[in-house]
């Protein structure tokens, strides 16, 4: 239970970051709810994921996986440069995230 958790947490992030970059072009009420609630949502399940996993482990994971999941959705909608050090570094922590899991 604890790792859908710090999945679900890590998705609430990329939900925060994309309101946040879209409340920056654009001041609505909708992108800051968007930002604020996406953010906050990610902060209680993470939180919620403490229960069942380590917090080093947990907080390492999402931090990880919610690193990818922005730089990945920044590549391919919001323009971000997709040069093959980006990649590779992108790669890394997700080796580094998988081992993590693998072994708690």
């Amino acid at each position: 239970m604890g790792w859908i958790y710090v999945m679900a947490a890590a998705g609430f992030e990329l939900a925060g970051v994309v309101g946040l970059n879209r409340f920056t072009e654009r001041k609505t009420w909708l992108n800051g709810l968007m930002f604020a609630s996406g953010f906050a949502a990610s902060f209680i399940l993470l939180y919620a994921s403490f229960q069942y996993l380590q917090l080093s482990v947990a907080y390492s994971v999402w931090v990880g996986l919610g690193t990818s999941l922005v730089v990945i959705v920044n590549m391919l909608f919001f323009g971000e440069s997709k040069n093959s050090m980006r990649l590779f570094s992108l790669l890394l922590i997700i080796i580094g995230v998988t081992g993590l899991k693998a072994v708690s």
